[in-house]
C-alpha cells in the first residue's frame, strides 16, 4: 500500500454516524504525492509546535493486524471501506475531520486537504479572526479515540444514561432487551442529547457512536 512519508497512521474504531452508501468517482486528478504537500502545508498552519505537527495522524479501516508497530499499514493491507478521519492536536484543539465521499482512500483524504485548505481562507480574507471555523470539529475526536465503546453492554448503558433511565447495575441490558426495547432506549436518547432539546454536539455524537456499536452486533 503506499502511505505517505512522515505519517503516522491507525485503524477506525468507530464511523461517526453512517457511512455514505453512493460513493463517486474521484474529481481530482492530482496523485498522492501532491495531496500530502497540502496537507502538509496545512497541518503547518494548524499546529505551532513540534509536537502538534508530530499528532497528525491518518486513520483508515484497516483492522488492528494489518498495522506495523511504526504506525503505517503493512504493504498487503486492505481497506474494509475508503472512508478516511485525519485528526491532529491543532492550536485551536484536537480536531478530527472524516470523509468517505470518494471510492478510494486516497481521494477522501484529498478531499480532507481541501477542505482544511478552504477553512484557512475564512480566517485569510477576515471572515474569522479567532478560529471559529474549525469549533465544529472538534468533538470528533471520539470517533477515532481507543477508548470508545469497548463492548455492545457499555453503548447500550450509554444510551439509557442519557435516556433517563435507571438500569440494575447487575442487569445485563444487551440480553434483557430486544431490538424493539433498544431502538426505543435509542429515540429517547437521540432526543435528549440532540443540541435542541438541551443536549450538545459532543453528547449527540456519542449518541451516534452508541447506535453504530449496537447496529453492527445486529442488535437494532
Amino acid at each position: 500500500m503506499q502511505w505517505p512519508d512522515g505519517m503516522t497512521g491507525g485503524p477506525i474504531r468507530e464511523w461517526p454516524g453512517e457511512l455514505t452508501r453512493a460513493r463517486q468517482l474521484s474529481p481530482f486528478r492530482a496523485g498522492l504525492t501532491e495531496t500530502v504537500e497540502l496537507l502538509g502545508r496545512e497541518i503547518r498552519n494548524l499546529a505551532n509546535t513540534s509536537a502538534q505537527r508530530e499528532s497528525a495522524e491518518i486513520l483508515l479501516a484497516i483492522p488492528a493486524g494489518g498495522w506495523r508497530i511504526d504506525g503505517k499499514p503493512r504493504a498487503d493491507a486492505k481497506t474494509e471501506h475508503p472512508g478516511v478521519i485525519f485528526s491532529i492536536d491543532s492550536k485551536f484543539g484536537h480536531l478530527s475531520y472524516p470523509a468517505d465521499r470518494f471510492t478510494h482512500w486516497h481521494d477522501n483524504l484529498r478531499a480532507i486537504a481541501l477542505a482544511l485548505e478552504a477553512l484557512r481562507k475564512v480566517d485569510r480574507y477576515g471572515v474569522t479572526k479567532r478560529g471559529e471555523q474549525y469549533k465544529g470539529f472538534l468533538a470528533l475526536e471520539a470517533t477515532a479515540a481507543p477508548a470508545g465503546f469497548v463492548d455492545t453492554e457499555a453503548a447500550a448503558r450509554f444510551l439509557a444514561m442519557i435516556a433517563d433511565m435507571f438500569i440494575d447495575p447487575g442487569l445485563r441490558m444487551v440480553a434483557a432487551y430486544d431490538a424493539d426495547e433498544l431502538r426505543h432506549i435509542l429515540r429517547k436518547a437521540q432526543f435528549r442529547g440532540h443540541p435542541d432539546h438541551g443536549g450538545d454536539t459532543e453528547v449527540f455524537q456519542r449518541v451516534s457512536l452508541a447506535e453504530a456499536k449496537l447496529r453492527g452486533a445486529g442488535l437494532l
